[in-house]
């Protein structure tokens, strides 16, 4: 009996063994397959806006290599603003006709289309066309992923923002370096097509296919956080879910993302407002630094304040994002009052400013989108992520509306 016992027990504990040992290999295929999304995310992000950050440098060179008006410059504006727009006040209504990868497609092609049209450019006219292509692609691009990111554990929005951050940084600093060190602005363009080709490779090549939502992709706050505050929570979705969605149901859920989209458009009017309007009228003359090379530092410390704040999910995480439209609005207001007054005594003041104020509105996108989608249904997720895509833009449309009629009135100012 002893022996029959002990074998019996041998035998469990084998079971056993083989039992617990099973979900070890799925746990590691799962841990890469979450890596792989990640990193295609971050990829994604930092394709769709670096194009679209070094295009338009070079349109704004070449448009001053051909002693472009103030009048053309202000339709440089314009070019890389309209598109977007349209895009994005479109998408919610019909864009989820159009599968992903013919979207990912016409992104990509717009992306090298626009590099190669600034590139050969004669023209003002083709040199603003290549900005709309740039535009196109970027709009369209900053839509489709982001919808995307409703079908993939909610951590890959982090990934993806950290992504758009960067590319600021490095986009902008890229193309500064290539060019001091020798490269023609045509030849630096065309270096750069393998941006196109990687957005391309990392969607179709490295993302997995979405499949629904495991909750062994997020931490257990987050699967707690995810509660259907904004519409009704469905067994699971997948993509083109939102072609069921009637009308009302848009509605319904686009009245609810209310609260997550004005202080995003807030914070990107404040913070546009500054860049567009006041960047280039704070100006020290007690400093080594000419007035072009304060503008180049404003725009740099912006960009590493947008990039580290998109990138801090994972560090710090704010509900009431409309506490960051406020905080942003005091910085407009303290820099337009220096502006009219130069109270400011330092430089390095107004580095720690415009600083700050890129860590608030890079902070407030991030925050914003990582919100709705834990507070989202399955349903309604991807639609609302698509029509949450208009806040950015059009904070900053509106602010360009009235930061360069301001600006030129300052300027005339005695």
């Amino acid at each position: 009996m002893g022996s029959s016992a002990g074998s019996w027990r041998r035998l469990e504990d084998s079971e056993r063994e083989e039992t617990d040992s099973e979900p070890q290999a799925p746990r590691l295929d799962s841990r890469s397959v979450l890596w792989k999304n990640a990193v295609g995310f971050w990829i994604l992000g930092l394709c769709n806006n670096f194009s679209y950050v070094v295009m338009l440098s070079a349109a704004h060179d070449i448009l001053k290599q051909e002693q472009a008006s103030g009048n053309q410059s202000h339709a440089v504006l314009l070019a890389d603003i309209l598109p977007t727009l349209v895009i994005k006040l479109l998408a919610p209504l019909g864009l989820h006709l159009l599968p992903y990868s013919p979207r990912v497609l016409v992104s990509g092609v717009c992306s090298a289309g626009s590099f190669v049209l600034v590139a050969f450019s004669q023209s003002v006219g083709l040199s603003l066309c290549g900005v709309v292509l740039a535009s196109i692609s970027s709009g369209l691009g900053e839509v489709t992923f982001l919808s995307l990111t409703a079908f993939y554990p909610s951590a890959v929005i982090s990934w993806w923002s950290s992504g758009t951050g960067g590319a600021g940084l490095l986009g902008s600093l890229s193309y500064l370096g290539l060019t001091q060190a020798g490269l023609s602005p045509q030849h630096t363009l065309l270096s750069m097509l393998g941006i196109p080709v990687l957005l391309l490779a990392s969607y179709f090549l490295l993302l997995t296919s979405p499949e629904p939502l495991d909750p062994g992709g997020e931490n257990e706050a987050e699967t707690a956080a995810r509660q259907p505050l904004i519409g009704t929570e469905t067994p699971e979705s997948k993509p083109g879910a939102s072609w069921d969605l009637s009308l009302q149901e848009r509605w319904t859920v686009f009245k609810g993302l209310l609260w997550y989209i004005i202080p995003l458009v807030l914070v990107y009017f404040a913070e546009y407002f500054i860049n567009q309007g006041l960047f280039e009228l704070l100006f020290f003359r007690n400093t080594s630094l000419s007035h072009a090379q304060q503008y180049r530092w404003y725009q740099m410390l912006y960009q590493a304040g947008v990039f580290a704040s998109r990138s801090s999910l994972q560090c710090c995480r704010i509900r009431f994002t409309w506490v960051l439209a406020l905080l942003q609005c005091l910085n407009l207001a303290l820099l337009l009052a220096d502006v009219c007054l130069n109270f400011l005594p330092s430089i390095y003041l107004i580095f720690i400013i415009i600083l700050y104020e890129g860590l608030l509105g890079g902070a407030a996108y991030v925050n914003t989108f990582h919100n709705i989608a834990l507070e989202t249904s399955d349903k309604h997720r991807e639609f609302a992520m698509e029509a949450a895509c208009i806040s950015d833009t059009l904070g900053i449309s509106l602010s360009g509306v009235l930061a360069l009629p301001l600006h030129d009135f300052l300027c005339h100012l005695p």
